[in-house]
């Protein structure tokens, strides 16, 4: 399977899994201590929604607004 990102980013599966990341690191930090995120799976960390890649699946079109 060849997964390329820029194809969906931005897709309605994106925007919820960022925003349940965004949920859970602020859950974390309300914990006394410290918290280290180690981010594996980046990727380039920013996509272009109104690129070739991005506008040839238009999934960006349902997730972002």
């Amino acid at each position: 399977m060849n997964y390329r990102h820029s194809f969906h980013a931005g897709n309605s599966a994106d925007v919820v899994k960022h925003c349940l990341l965004i949920a859970l690191v602020r859950a974390l930090q309300q914990k006394p201590g410290a918290l280290t995120l180690i981010d594996t799976y980046a990727g380039c960390g920013l996509y272009d929604l109104d690129g070739e890649e991005a506008r040839r699946t238009g999934e960006s079109t349902q997730g972002v607004v």
